[in-house]
């Protein structure tokens, strides 16, 4: 899948409630192209309340828009507290334009010492770009909601895992 080309006027900002429609259908398409076995429809309410609750914690949500709208090309959350980032997704027609990479520096701007995340082991485009983006494999990760094996991935400013 390509992404057609650059980001046209990306823009990073905050999300708003009236952003769930666009954001909760972005994360379904995504994670559908990712493992189409999966109903991930049926989810859309455990990531609202996941991330309602990280962002309650701290966590914020940032949504990466084109255009002078707020056409949503992907969306990242992040506990600058914790370190962790608990989602990064693109829009699938985006997938290879750039935009995980601008979701990646804006979690960086949050959490510029460090970041953390568990990816599916066999999810090999999630864990390709990751490396490519400096992170390294730190440890083995507990199963994914659907059951499959994960590893915790971490990024640091001098590349060194901060175990």
């Amino acid at each position: 899948m390509s992404g057609g080309g650059p980001i046209i006027a990306p823009r990073i900002v905050a999300r708003r409630d009236s952003d769930w429609p666009a954001l909760l259908d972005l994360w379904v398409a995504a994670w559908r192209t990712t493992y189409a076995d999966i109903d991930f429809e049926a989810r859309r309410d455990w990531l609202r309340d996941r991330l309602v609750q990280l962002e309650r914690s701290g966590a914020q949500t940032l949504l990466l828009l084109e255009g002078a709208g707020r056409a949503l090309i992907g969306f990242v959350t992040v506990d600058p507290r914790t370190h962790w980032l608990d989602q990064l997704c693109v829009r699938p027609d985006r997938f290879g334009s750039g935009a995980a990479e601008a979701l990646i520096e804006a979690a960086r701007s949050l959490s510029p010492a460090r970041l953390r995340l568990d990816v599916n082991q066999d999810n090999r485009r999630a864990v390709a770009f990751y490396e490519r983006e400096g992170f390294m494999r730190i440890a083995e990760g507990g199963p994914s909601l659907s059951g499959r094996p994960t590893s915790i991935m971490e990024w640091t400013t001098d590349g060194a895992p901060k175990s």
